[in-house]
């Protein structure tokens, strides 16, 4: 009961004290001496919404300080991921004297040496996986170190900079921080499919209340810019419409624009990067599409059967990772999608499918790869051309090796709706209390059977679909996302089962239950379930 109580935000939700991170002492010692002394700091991020979420969180806080900060994310195409020597090169020709990386560094053995020999000092703050040797730092602030006590070892980024901040400030402090800077946590843990379970949901769930209450102007004109009539950011809302945006100008070349929209107090300046990162967003949606078909066309006829790894040259590197997690999803297995370009050098995007972790993957493929890191459940990795084919047969035998079963292709209900009456909004509103969904805390999947089906519709352009379906004297507004009408496989007057997450509809000012359709079929198939991909 108690843990239920606590789940349903009816107990004081643990957050973990800070001071257990391993080498904070030593972070806090050293960027307070920096700031004490006026020093020169860099924030180097990355270019993703967890980089630059991390990014912005720390060049803020650090300014309200009165440190002189700059903030610096290597270019995507030209620099790659994470620290590089040339960067610090500049970096330290300009003055810099104290780097801090954000999502980033761990690993960075060669670069935090190198830091080290041109008189840079470096505390790295990260949430990747370690390797056995660490970089030589002030210090490494990583819940993944082997020796950090840390309860939470699924921190993003953001996170880690958060409980960094929070350890320097105290825990006096604490409740101000949130209000100052948990919508940019939120926003980062969501974005980064951190599990949405423990410590991270109560970050996720504080930050999503800051912004609902006093958004930040960058964040209040990207949602007016997608959904002006939008009355509740949901965790939803943050993975499908802020995110996308914010990442569209890092796979675009452009990570300062997203930067400084989260950054910035003027609304005008915000409205203005809004708009823009929507364009970018239609542009990147364009090359991924293309992309996407031109993976499928790679692919033999059969259906994989095994993890999928995919190269071409000219391929656009920003959007590899987002084509990766696409076919990853269409075909149940771990993807790696890699971009060659002109000197023979594949880049590549990994994303892992179920619990397969496709970082010890690369781990034992190492001596092959220029570079990798990431985590289990995406990474990064450069590889010389002729290395690609080698690299596929290893991650093959690696997956048969450690996962003897066979991609689970069932969708799991969680209820069966026997009265359809339950159906009504305020049951559909009490479900609010499950929020923050992700990753670790799916949305409940609940199913009606033998539903009559009165009305179909194409909307959306023929992207989407809407059904209407009644069941003992009961009308349902269902709708299909991403399923044109002409793949669905059913029709009027037939009797279906549907799987659903309920939601509630908004429209200009009444609010009415509405079913978002996972899954449907005829109900003459299993009289008893009815769901072909149903437990």
């Amino acid at each position: 009961m108690e843990e239920a109580q606590s789940f349903l935000g009816m107990a004081e939700e643990k957050i973990y004290d800070p001071m257990l991170l391993a080498d904070v002492n030593k972070a806090i010692a050293r960027i307070g001496r920096a700031i004490e002394n006026g020093e020169r700091i860099i924030v180097y991020g990355d270019y993703d919404v967890d980089g630059m979420t991390s990014s912005a969180l720390l060049a803020l806080w650090l300014r309200s300080k009165g440190a002189d900060c700059e903030i610096y994310i290597p270019g995507r195409f030209e620099e790659g991921y994470g620290l590089n020597c040339p960067a610090l090169d500049a970096l330290k020709a300009r003055g810099t004297q104290l780097v801090i990386t954000v999502d980033c560094g761990v690993t960075a053995i060669t670069e935090a040496e190198h830091a080290r020999s041109i008189g840079l000092d470096l505390v790295i703050t990260d949430h990747h996986e370690c390797r056995a040797e660490f970089p030589k730092a002030n210090a490494i602030v990583d819940p993944k170190r082997p020796d950090c006590r840390y309860p939470n070892k699924h921190l993003a980024g953001v996170g880690v900079v958060f409980k960094l901040i929070c350890a320097f400030e105290g825990e006096n402090k604490t409740e101000e921080m949130f209000d100052l800077y948990g919508d940019l946590v939120a926003i980062g843990t969501i974005s980064d499919v951190m599990p949405v379970v423990d410590e991270n949901r109560e970050l996720i769930r504080r930050g999503l209340r800051a912004i609902n209450s006093n958004p930040r102007p960058g964040i209040r004109k990207l949602i007016d810019e997608v959904s002006p009539d939008c009355t509740k950011v949901t965790a939803a809302i943050v993975g499908f419409t802020i995110a996308p945006r914010l990442n569209a100008a890092g796979r675009m070349g452009q990570t300062d624009m997203s930067v400084n929209l989260l950054m910035t107090q003027d609304v005008s300046e915000a409205e203005m990067l809004a708009s823009e990162l929507s364009r970018l967003n239609t542009e990147r949606k364009k090359l991924e599409a293309e992309m996407f078909e031109d993976a499928i066309s790679l692919l033999p006829e059969t259906h994989p059967e095994g993890p999928i790894v995919i190269a071409r040259r000219g391929w656009y590197q920003g959007v590899t990772g987002i084509v990766a997690a696409r076919i990853a999803e269409r075909f149940l297995y771990p993807a790696i999608i890699i971009s060659i370009d002109e000197d023979g050098v594949g880049r590549g995007s990994c994303r892992s499918f179920g619990s397969f972790g496709i970082y010890a993957a690369l781990e034992s493929c190492e001596d092959i790869l220029h570079t990798f890191g990431g985590h289990e459940k995406a990474a990064g990795v450069t590889i010389a051309e002729e290395n690609i084919e080698e690299l596929r047969r290893r991650v093959t035998k690696y997956y048969r090796d450690k996962d003897k079963t066979t991609p689970a292709q069932n969708l799991k209900v969680d209820f069966i709706v026997e009265k359809p009456e339950l159906l009504e909004l305020e049951n559909i509103e009490d479900l609010e209390l499950l929020e923050p969904f992700g990753h670790g805390n799916p949305e409940p999947i609940l199913c009606v059977t033998d539903a009559y089906i009165t009305a179909v519709q194409s909307i959306g352009a023929g992207k989407h679909t809407r059904i209407r379906a009644e069941k003992s004297g009961r009308v349902f507004d269902c709708v299909y996302f991403s399923m044109p009408i002409e793949e669905i496989g059913v029709k009027e007057e037939m009797h279906v089962d549907v799987a659903f997450v309920p939601g509630v509809n908004e429209f200009r000012g009444r609010r009415s239950v509405q079913l978002l359709i996972e899954d449907i079929r005829s109900a003459e198939k299993n009289a008893e379930c009815g769901m072909r991909n149903a437990e």
